[in-house]
């Protein structure tokens, strides 16, 4: 909630839904998932995620602001969870069945210990990454680096040869690079509720390729955020 480029963001209203809201409705319809837990800040700001988690049946757990790494892999803990499948609360309208072919391929491919999709030319807003608990860690207790501890699997991105990873490579249907659909900034805002309110009722868990459709019909839609800078993991 304490973003510093858009404060309270998870909550900020599209189609009658707080941001975060739809985000979970995606994850309940992905079939491979058998809980969802916010894993939210000690800070108490961020007691309404909490209280929101609890309104929409879904774990929470509340751990370390800076230490992201250390409270996701609390948080796997404190559920009894043998695999994560992570994705960041920024993600509102990400395509239930990409994560889901991200958790096929993870248990398709024994010798992988990391499965990520999202690069690659893919909208930014799209990406899952998939390891086991014990994975994490492994890569845990190797480092204490601050941005190792901010970004969760930096350091199994950073060493192949000890967490040997798949990246999914996105279908033509599903590749625009540099579209920015993530929440960080008011403008990124504007977009998505634009594109949630569009589909609307009708078809609530619309598509990746559904909204690459509709923006290529609306260039001037694409135009909203295209100047948004993205921090990247830095």
């Amino acid at each position: 909630m304490t973003s510093s480029r858009l404060p309270g963001k998870h909550l900020l209203p599209a189609d009658g839904k707080p941001m975060l809201s739809h985000l979970i409705a995606r994850l309940k319809a992905v079939p491979d998932i058998d809980e969802i837990v916010i894993a939210t800040t000690t800070n108490a700001d961020d007691d309404v995620l909490e209280q929101l988690a609890i309104r929409e049946n879904t774990g929470v757990f509340r751990g370390s602001e800076e230490d992201v790494m250390g409270r996701v892999l609390q948080s796997a803990r404190a559920y009894n969870a043998q695999v994560i499948c992570e994705v960041t609360g920024d993600c509102p309208i990400i395509d239930p069945m990409l994560v889901e072919q991200v958790i096929k391929t993870y248990y398709a491919n024994s010798r992988a210990q990391y499965v990520n999709i999202g690069n690659f030319g893919m909208p930014d807003g799209m990406g899952a990454q998939v390891f086991s608990t014990e994975v994490l860690a492994k890569s845990e207790s190797m480092t204490d680096e601050p941005l190792d501890r901010e970004h969760v699997t930096m350091h199994i991105l950073r060493n192949p040869e000890l967490f040997p990873p798949i990246y999914l490579v996105p279908f033509r249907t599903h590749y625009w690079p540099g579209l920015g659909l993530t929440l960080d900034e008011k403008r990124d805002y504007e977009l998505l509720k634009r594109i949630i309110e569009h589909f609307g009722d009708e078809n609530p868990l619309f598509s990746c390729s559904d909204v690459l459709q509709l923006l290529k019909e609306k260039p001037e839609w694409v135009a909203i955020n295209h100047e948004v800078r993205r921090k990247g993991n830095t």
